[in-house]
Order: C-alpha cells, then structure tokens, then sequence
C-alpha cells in the first residue's frame, strides 16, 4: 500500500463528506427547482456533480494506492431552507470545513512524507480556493439583492459563475 492507514482513513471520511455534500447540493438545488428560479437550481445541480466528481476521484486515489474504500453513512441533508440566503450561507460554511478537511489530508500526506498523495491532494487544495470564492461571491449576491432574487437569476445569467449551469437544471 502506497499510503498510510491514518491517511486511507482520512480519505474514506472525506470521502463521505464529498458524496454528503453532493446530496446536501442537490438538496439545495430542488429546493430552487421548486421556485422556479433555474438559473439557482441550475449552479446548485452543477455543484452536486461536481462534488459527486470529486468524490470519485477520492475512490479512485485510494483503489490506485492500494487502500480499501470504506464509505461512511452519509447524514441526512438539510432541508426546509429559511431563504436563498441561508442555502448560501450552508453552502460557503460547507466549502469552509472541506477546505479544513482537505488541509488536513495535506498535513498527513506532510508528515508521513507521502510526495505521491501531496501530489494528488494538490489540486483539491486549488479547487477549494475556488469553491470558497464562488461560494462567497454567491453569498454577497443574494445579500445585496435583497427581497429580489431574480436579481441573482440575473446576475446567474450573464457571468461565468453562472454560465457553465446553462441548462443543467434539467428542465
């Protein structure tokens, strides 16, 4: 095996957290789905995926270096959102503790001297910087327009945080 036991186990939990926050986005994503507002479901459906992605490439890792994939139970999501807000504010909390997660998987492949998993792990700490940003800015969005989140939809519409979710809301 290429990894250590503590770092395989590291990479099973984070694997449930990937495979938790797809469902958790997808979650999020019917709940716009639900308003009629496509281009919100649209990004949220589009995160999912890419979550779901992500774990993957986590299985994958593993399989590769040898380590036995254990999937942990995934809790149940969040529901019965308050707002666009408060999905916003989940969604950038999220981002926050798999970035934490993510760093922490780092801080093992470190210490154990482990320069193939350091490798690996490298593009996830990027992507994170970039989910931490997108998550934001989507906050502060929703935030500055207030009561009118077609405004957002707006927004959603005519930028590039928007504009790979065209048409991914499957309506």
């Amino acid at each position: 095996m290429l990894i250590s036991k503590e770092l395989e186990n590291a990479i099973n939990q984070q694997i449930g957290a990937e495979f938790g926050a797809s469902l958790q986005y997808v979650s999020i994503a019917a709940y716009f789905d639900a308003d009629d507002l496509p281009q919100l479901a649209a990004f949220f459906y589009r995160q999912a995926e890419e979550e779901k992605m992500h774990a993957m490439k986590f299985v994958h890792y593993l399989v590769e270096a040898g380590g036995e994939v254990r999937i942990p139970a995934i809790p149940e999501t969040t529901h019965g959102f308050e707002s666009p807000e408060h999905c916003a504010r989940l969604a950038l909390e999220w981002e926050t503790e798999v970035t934490a997660m993510i760093n922490n998987l780092m801080g093992i492949a470190i210490q154990d001297k482990d320069y193939i998993s350091q490798d690996f792990l490298r593009w996830f700490v990027t992507e994170q910087l970039e989910e931490i940003s997108i998550m934001s800015t989507l906050l502060k969005t929703i935030q500055r327009a207030g009561e009118n989140i077609l405004l957002v939809e707006e927004f959603l519409a005519r930028t590039s945080l928007g504009a790979e979710t065209a048409g991914a809301a499957g309506k």
